[in-house]
């Protein structure tokens, strides 16, 4: 019987979860860091009712959604989104941003100039996709979960 009724409440957990959230910054330089942290609150809530099976997905979303935050704040002067979607079993990221220019891989700079953090999506993601907006452009990286 407590299994039954353990089982109802993460039934009811789940359906009360947001699957989707979006969340809308200025550009500044701390919304890398809010965007990071704002996701890992989300991710949280998804773990207690679905946890992820690759041991490093959690993490591997956290990292896309800050090089994307990052990418945004350099490349993009203005305002950016962040949108997090659960959609069966892979988590979609999609960062929107000013910059109509599609992100490209650049030589890395192993002098703490950059260029790593769009071969580090690529390589974590299991697909990405850039599509022009009317102002910009949104950038999909879709991670498994389960």
């Amino acid at each position: 019987m407590d299994a039954e009724r353990k089982h109802l409440q993460d039934e009811a957990d789940l359906n009360a979860l947001a699957i989707e959230r979006t969340w809308n910054f200025a550009g500044e330089l701390s919304n890398v860091t809010q965007a990071r942290q704002r996701a890992a609150v989300f991710l949280c809530a998804l773990v207690r009712v679905k946890p992820p099976t690759p041991p490093e997905a959690y993490d591997d979303v956290l990292l896309v959604v800050t090089e994307l935050a990052s990418n945004a704040f350099t490349y993009a002067p203005g305002p950016f989104s962040l949108r997090l979607c659960v959609l069966a079993d892979t988590i979609e990221v999609a960062l929107s941003d000013t910059s109509p220019a599609t992100p490209e891989p650049r030589f890395s700079d192993l002098t703490g100039r950059g260029g790593i953090g769009w071969h580090l999506i690529n390589a974590i993601a299991e697909q990405t996709i850039t599509l022009p907006e009317d102002v910009g452009k949104t950038v999909y990286a879709f991670l498994p979960w389960r």
